[in-house]
């Protein structure tokens, strides 16, 4: 459903002293971090020189501690936004001369930062791109409803429509990492209900009966990029009650089966539930592969679930 009730987005020619402003903004951030911090850059169109941009500088810091981190940017001015579409990644705001976004990590080698970072420095050196990726978003303003904002995350369109382009510059360059976002785009619900039909509802007359998880916010959908093709999904439901999860669904490609991907997905799943204090992960053993969460250390652990058929066997892991 969009939401039209931010300001419209700007787009203005390259100003020079946004270098300046970043290194202001440096400072703040890595007092307000200390010897928390390990890592603070300067990323997105304005960390561009000569790229016209929305005059907000973005910015990624990487810290050790989440809990310390989160409350010291909090009293240097920084509201906490949560995750957007990156799981076990927190995201601020501040308003003010200038606009910021921070996006804060704990991992030096997050995927995510590997990914902004790469495209930065390709405009930085290529002007051709540079300048194809300004007249992009030009165009996209071009077309009113790319100021509206669409999903749970409630991102701009304007934002979405980049996608692409962002795309294309990592495939052209290489990038192959592991990344696991919340599923977010038309692109992404696609490839899940695809993957998610071809899975575990490939039968004649058997259409998949839970799309309408995909608004309920008891449900949270994940998709696994490997570099920029999606290869894998995921469905959990939170149990709020009992600050337990079910796993419904995990799938993977496949042509991307027996390369370590189903465990990278399922180890970056826990963190993130353990970061949301979820206690326990189950998950039925319908249809999957038993010996796959048995080597991830689940064991047989019953569950009082109304949409698990009683004669299942429920397997289960402790995360905190």
């Amino acid at each position: 459903m969009a939401n039209a009730g931010k300001a419209p987005i700007s787009i203005v020619p390259y100003d020079e002293n946004w270098p300046a402003l970043f290194e202001t903004e440096r400072s703040i951030i890595a007092n307000a971090l200390g010897d928390n911090c390990i890592a603070i850059h300067h990323i997105g169109s304005t960390a561009v020189l000569g790229l016209a941009a929305k005059p907000k500088i973005d910015i990624i810091a990487v810290a050790k501690d989440r809990t310390s981190a989160i409350g010291g940017l909090e009293v240097a001015g920084y509201v906490h936004r949560g995750e957007w579409n990156i799981p076990l990644k927190c995201g601020f705001s501040k308003m003010g001369t200038p606009d910021v976004n921070l996006h804060l990590f704990f991992d030096k080698n997050h995927p995510e930062i590997e990914l902004n970072l790469l495209f930065r420095d390709h405009l930085r050196a290529n002007r051709d791109c540079r300048d194809a990726y300004a007249a992009l978003k030009m165009e996209i303003l071009k077309d009113e409803t790319s100021h509206q904002r669409v999903g749970k995350n409630a991102f701009p369109l304007y934002t979405l429509r980049k996608g692409t382009f962002i795309k294309a510059i990592a495939k052209e360059l290489g990038f192959n990492r592991l990344r696991i976002l919340k599923c977010t785009t038309d692109d992404e619900w696609n490839a899940v209900k695809i993957l998610r039909q071809g899975t575990f509802f490939d039968k004649p007359g058997v259409a998949d009966p839970h799309f309408w998880t995909f608004d309920h916010p008891e449900h949270e959908h994940f998709v696994l990029y490997h570099g920029v093709k999606i290869v894998g999904c995921a469905q959990i439901q939170f149990r709020a009650k009992t600050a337990d999860a079910l796993l419904r669904t995990i799938a993977i490609t496949e042509e991307s089966r027996g390369q370590g991907f189903g465990s990278e997905f399922l180890r970056n799943i826990e963190e993130w539930l353990k970061v949301h204090n979820y206690k326990i992960l189950y998950v039925a053993t319908v249809g999957r592969p038993i010996d796959f969460y048995k080597r991830h250390g689940y064991t047989e652990m019953p569950v009082d679930d109304p949409q698990l058929d009683p004669e299942d066997v429920t397997f289960g892991k402790v995360l905190i």
